[in-house]
């Protein structure tokens, strides 16, 4: 019987020894799968911070776009209204100067100075070209003018004016922009040249 007792501890003995295994094998597969879990909830919150963040950008850029909307809702009535605006300012510059014609000129002068000041209500604003630095973002050139007087690419001459909506250009200012006169060595160098030829 001595033999027997001692044959049974040694079974049960491997016996718990497999469920130590059984539950070491559970707890590692338990942690693997809450490690598991981590990761996979962190890389959803990571998503969500990231979703959250794009829908956040979305609706600023909505907003901004909504606002430049109605700010800029007007820009093809403006662009539509300049055109009267030129063609009142070349009737008043083609005016005869007599008696009969002064109440029609003031009357039209009163009719632009009125239109221009309800336009400027609305962010209309005109682009002062002469004497200014030429400026390409304002500025459409359409000659170039030899002057003495003037410094080198420099607006002297106005064709058509330009205007700003707010912060956009509606129109360029067509102008014409100075240039440096062709020194006399130059023009005999030409002379010369064209002689030789």
């Amino acid at each position: 019987m001595t033999d027997e007792l001692k044959d049974e501890p040694a079974q049960e003995e491997p016996e718990i020894t497999d469920s130590k295994k059984e539950s070491s094998a559970e707890t590692v597969t338990e942690s693997e799968s809450v490690e598991e879990l981590k990761q996979s909830l962190a890389e959803a919150n990571d998503k969500f911070v990231r979703l959250y963040a794009d829908f956040e950008n979305y609706k600023k850029i909505a907003a901004r776009n909504r606002e430049d909307l109605l700010k800029y809702a007007n820009e093809d009535l403006m662009v539509d209204i300049l055109t009267v605006i030129d063609h009142l300012e070349l009737a008043l510059q083609h005016v005869p100067n007599d008696e009969a014609s002064d109440s029609l000129t003031e009357g039209v002068n009163l009719t632009l100075k009125e239109l221009k000041s309800v336009l400027e209500k609305h962010g209309l604003v005109e682009i002062n070209a002469l004497g200014k630095p030429f400026d390409p973002a304002v500025h459409h050139a359409m000659s170039q003018i030899e002057s003495e007087e003037a410094e080198e690419n420099t607006v002297v001459k106005e064709f058509r004016k330009g205007y700003i909506l707010r912060d956009r250009v509606l129109r360029a200012a067509m102008v014409g922009v100075s240039k440096k006169q062709a020194g006399p060595d130059k023009e005999e160098q030409e002379v010369s040249t064209e002689e030789n030829s």
